[in-house]
């Protein structure tokens, strides 16, 4: 659990921030520090005032990555980004951060600061956590090693926050995901199991991926692969189910508030990456490299579709919630597919890994997902 000390020094901290004045600028838009500390400001307001529960603390840490990312973007030379790197690793480490299952999108900030920390601090315990963090959002080529970490943070939370809706939520949401992103089946007999036991919150599971679940247990009796513990406990699943159903409270810790740049759609005349494309371009690219693909230019467009990840990279920092996002990631992915240098590869591979981890409700993904 995060001790209040921490919290209590972040809103002094941001407080001294607030009045930076930029030094360098890497992204179009601009936000007011101001505005980001009174966030943080409220964050922990609410969160004292309610006892530092789960979502309050999900809520907090929000915060931090939201300032993270916009002093990343805009004031990288401040010496707030410092501080705000080792908060989001030993805040982020009180609450077992998880990429597989936080939904903030913020797996390269979170990498970022863990990378700062690693290099600029000396203290032992900060070093080890910046660490362990690396090991979860570097996970993205390992399935199985990132499922298994991203049980054993859930259960973490479950020990922490004892009896709490949204950490029991969330681990059998990380069994779910993890069951969705290896298809071991051990992921999803244990998401049933947990599901069924007489202190799980029936009552406030999410449409997300919640609703596969409910399906994923009604075809458990008449399917193949599923084990005889497992019809039995999605049967005791569907019954509780059943008797809360008609007063089911559709509320999860996955709804988080967002800083407003974060969860706007980007502007068509906003520009981004080394290239300075905007998504109008960033379509126009990916029409004419797949023409020049169908005529058998093979890996002589790998630099334009390489620019045209990076561009589709930058967009995601500054725009995560973009709906267009997973269409332009799927888009690209199937056109690097099409060539066969390491470059195009590379491209692919981590397209698909912030598709398939922090986009894994879209469609897009599952279709990754699905093959």
């Amino acid at each position: 659990m995060i001790r209040a000390f921490s919290k209590l020094a972040a809103v002094l901290l941001f407080a001294a921030a607030a009045a930076a004045t930029p030094v360098a600028v890497r992204a179009t838009l601009e936000v007011d520090p101001a505005v980001l500390y009174q966030q943080m400001k409220d964050a922990y307001a609410k969160g004292d005032a309610e006892g530092w529960n789960f979502r309050a603390e999900a809520t907090y840490l929000s915060t931090i990555f939201n300032a993270g990312r916009a002093y990343s973007l805009q004031y990288p030379e401040d010496p707030a980004y410092g501080e705000l790197a080792t908060l989001t690793v030993s805040i982020g480490t009180g609450l077992h951060y998880n990429p597989l299952t936080n939904h903030d999108a913020a797996v390269w900030w979170v990498r970022e600061a863990a990378d700062w920390v690693s290099k600029h601090s000396e203290d032992v315990q900060l070093l080890g956590q910046a660490q362990a963090l690396l090991q979860r959002v570097n996970s993205e080529d390992d399935p199985a090693l990132l499922a298994r970490l991203a049980d054993q943070d859930a259960n973490a939370n479950v020990m922490a926050y004892p009896g709490d809706i949204d950490a029991l939520l969330i681990r059998v949401e990380a069994d779910w995901r993890a069951w969705l992103l290896t298809h071991d089946p051990q992921w999803r007999s244990l998401a049933l199991a947990r599901a069924a036991a007489a202190n799980f919150p029936v009552a406030h599971l999410p449409t997300n991926w919640g609703n596969e679940l409910v399906a994923a247990a009604n075809r458990a009796s008449t399917a193949d692969g599923y084990s005889k513990a497992d019809v039995q406990n999605a049967e005791a699943f569907i019954a509780r189910l059943k008797a809360v159903d008609p007063i089911r409270v559709i509320a999860s810790v996955t709804a988080l508030p967002h800083d407003v740049y974060l969860s706007t759609l980007a502007p068509a005349d906003e520009y981004f990456g080394q290239m300075g494309m905007s998504i109008l371009e960033i379509e126009n690219r990916l029409k004419h490299i797949n023409f020049m693909l169908d005529y058998d230019y093979g890996n002589q467009e790998s630099d334009p579709a390489s620019n045209v990840v990076n561009s589709i990279v930058a967009m995601q920092k500054v725009y995560p919630r973009d709906r267009d996002l997973p269409m332009l990631m799927y888009w690209c992915y199937t056109t690097l597919q099409r060539m066969t240098d390491a470059q195009s590869r590379e491209g692919a591979r981590r397209l698909k890994a912030i598709l398939t981890i922090e986009y894994q409700d879209s469609p897009q993904a599952r279709k990754l997902l699905g093959t």
